[in-house]
């Protein structure tokens, strides 16, 4: 069963659902990104010319300090630019469709990142009383780039859910009936994007399963609430939690006040924390759900 608030969601995708429209929708997406990445890259190259460009563009694509972070949250407003062309353009509907109405947008967004901060809150003062965690940013630096590091996150989520949950989902949605093409489809590729070998190595698949698994909760979110507002503040507060606070080393941690002990290579470590995350992503995911529903 669609809620209303879905159906209501969706409507405004119902008007050119036709696959091939997605299909260019899609490449516009990615191509849109590209160029915005490569626009970026070239004024990275106008400032700092051959001899500094190779350095910057390697601690950018690591994330492993500060400003390179920052930098690569910006690349995100390219791919957030892309579904909203997309949809006016080979849609002809208003890009505003993609987020849903502006109050329940803003509504979903604080009571999903609030409770969600909540519990992380509660799970990361867990997860210190039981790991050493190591040491990052110096407080003080950390609060004076806390602002542009929270508007960062904003652009990276909001880029994210507008891709996946916004797009996809709803053209598909308008196009086929069976949640496993509007749900699940949308959810495997947005876990199909976190595949990095390099980093993860044996952990890579579990690493894309908890993406998958965090696109599932998101996707349902949506469906429930008819905006992108919960997926979006849910996504927003996981990586406040997982980017500024404790991050996975490694793993962009340019921005955070410290790092874990361990990296996404620990074929060990890994597999139980990524059980424990996912039995606390279901918990925050149910509660989040019935305070919405209500």
């Amino acid at each position: 069963m669609r809620s209303p608030q879905f159906q209501t969601y969706i409507a405004p995708a119902r008007s050119r659902p036709q696959i091939w429209r997605l299909l260019l929708g899609i490449l516009l997406c990615l191509a849109v990104y590209i160029a915005w990445v490569a626009g970026m890259l070239a004024a990275l190259w106008a400032l700092t010319g051959s001899g500094g460009f190779r350095g910057w563009a390697d601690t950018i694509l690591q994330g492993r300090t500060a400003y390179g972070t920052q930098i690569l949250l910006l690349t995100f407003l390219g791919m957030a630019l892309g579904p909203m062309l997309a949809a006016r353009l080979l849609h002809r509907r208003n890009a505003g469709s993609l987020f849903g109405r502006g109050a329940v947008v803003v509504r979903d967004f604080v009571i999903a990142a609030g409770l969600v901060a909540l519990v992380f809150g509660v799970a990361t003062a867990l997860w210190l009383l039981s790991y050493d965690a190591v040491p990052n940013l110096d407080w003080k630096v950390w609060l004076t780039l806390l602002p542009l590091s929270l508007l960062g996150l904003l652009i990276q989520t909001g880029a994210e859910e507008l891709v996946f949950r916004g797009y996809l989902q709803q053209q598909l949605a308008v196009r086929f009936r069976s949640p496993v093409l509007w749900m699940v489809l949308p959810s495997l590729l947005f876990g199909a994007v976190h595949y990095d070998p390099e980093t993860a190595a044996a952990n890579v698949w579990l690493m894309m399963a908890a993406a998958a698994a965090f696109g599932l909760v998101a996707a349902d979110l949506t469906a429930v609430t008819g905006s992108l507002g919960a997926a979006w503040g849910f996504h927003f507060a996981n990586n406040v939690a997982a980017i500024l606070i404790v991050s996975l080393d490694g793993t962009l941690s340019g921005l955070s006040l410290f790092k874990t002990p361990y990296g996404a290579d620990d074929a060990q470590m890994l597999p139980r924390l990524i059980a424990i995350d996912l039995l606390v992503l279901t918990f925050t995911w149910a509660l989040v759900r019935r305070a919405l529903r209500r």
